[in-house]
């Protein structure tokens, strides 16, 4: 309870519940309007704020509706750009690409071409390469029979004969040697060269000491290699020895002898480490030759052959110089006498020239009628001149 006054009042009075009750609402409606008015204001300004806001935002708005205008139009310029220099690269593409194409099918076609030349000419160099197989293979074979032949002393000898045969018969004339010649101690030499006095018939002997040689090729220790070289020297003094006793006869054959070995290596073997060899085989007026050498000293040879059949046609040489000498002398009277009638005819001809020189003068006396020049004055009579007919 309040005392308000004298009036005291209860707040369980129905009265002052409503009155209190109506106070409150009016104070809440109060607090509400100010309330309102505040937002009011604020929202005002706000909406000021919002106005000046909006109107930025529409210049920004408009702006950006210029900008995307110019960005369409420079994305349409860009756009038209790009599509012509797409265009333009599909053409030069195109061309590119048309290039690529010729070329490369030239390129193709070359290659082709080439390769075609190319498989021909292996074809042609395999096929040279079969036949050179086959030829290797026929040479094995070759090889094998000339080792078969050379294992032999028989066939070896036989091999060196035939070999010094054809070099014989491709240096010397066919009647300037005997092959097998039997000599007047009953010895037969493998080639016997008819040369003239001095230094007389020669004998060339062939000989092959292979397994000396092998042996000295073949040696691997120094006991070996003493051993094949000391089989060497014995085998080459045998065959000096042999050549010198039965091939060199005084007042037959010539004061030496030839001994032909058919094998370079053999030849170059003795020259390069058995030098006293050779030094004794010239003591024995034995001369060493490989087929290279032979061939020279055959050459030599055949040189003297030919200064020997000179000199034997040297008497028919003569006559046929002293014939020959006749026949230019008569040659010689025969163009004198023909010069002489050659110089009769010449004068002949210019007592002619004279003649007609002197006829010709006359015709053309004749012909101009100089009469009076030909009688004497005394017996001339007076000539009328004759003049042409007038017409």
């Amino acid at each position: 309870m309040i005392q308000i006054g004298e009036n005291p009042i209860h707040f369980s009075d129905p009265i002052v519940i409503a009155a209190l009750f109506g106070v409150f609402i009016l104070l809440l409606i109060v607090v509400l309007l100010i309330s309102a008015v505040r937002r009011t204001g604020q929202s005002a300004l706000m909406a000021q704020n919002m106005a000046s806001q909006m109107g930025g935002m529409t210049a920004r708005v408009q702006a950006l509706s210029d900008g995307q205008q110019q960005l369409f139009g420079g994305l349409h310029s860009v756009s038209e750009a790009q599509a012509q220099q797409q265009s333009n690269m599909l053409q030069l593409m195109e061309q590119r690409l048309a290039q690529v194409n010729e070329t490369m099918g030239n390129n193709l076609a070359n290659s082709a071409r080439n390769t075609a030349q190319s498989l021909g000419e292996l074809q042609q160099r395999l096929k040279t390469i079969d036949k050179a197989q086959e030829n290797i293979t026929k040479l094995s074979g070759d090889v094998l029979s000339l080792q078969d032949i050379l294992s032999n002393k028989q066939t070896r000898g036989a091999f060196g004969e035939i070999q010094l045969h054809d070099i014989v018969g491709k240096a010397l004339p066919a009647d300037s040697f005997t092959m097998q010649a039997t000599l007047s101690n009953g010895k037969r030499a493998d080639c016997l060269i008819h040369l003239p006095n001095p230094p007389g018939p020669i004998v060339v002997d062939s000989k092959f000491p292979l397994e000396a040689y092998e042996a000295l090729r073949n040696a691997t220790t120094d006991y070996e290699l003493n051993d094949a070289a000391r089989q060497l020297r014995t085998a080459i003094r045998a065959h000096i020895k042999a050549i010198s006793d039965k091939y060199i006869i005084e007042g037959e054959t010539a004061d030496g002898a030839l001994m032909f070995l058919p094998s370079e290596a053999v030849y170059a073997e003795l020259h390069a480490n058995f030098p006293e060899i050779v030094r004794e085989g010239f003591a024995a007026r034995v001369w060493i030759v490989s087929p290279t050498t032979c061939m020279a000293t055959l050459n030599t040879m055949r040189a003297i052959l030919k200064d020997a059949r000179m000199r034997e046609q040297a008497g028919a040489i003569r006559k046929e110089l002293g014939m020959l000498y006749g026949d230019v002398d008569r040659l010689g009277k025969r163009v004198e006498n023909l010069d002489r009638h050659f110089g009769q005819a010449a004068k002949d001809i210019a007592d002619i020239k004279i003649s007609a020189d002197k006829a010709g003068r006359r015709a053309r006396r004749l012909d101009n009628f100089d009469f009076e020049e030909l009688a004497p004055e005394e017996d001339t009579p007076k000539v009328v001149p004759i003049t042409a007919p007038k017409t």
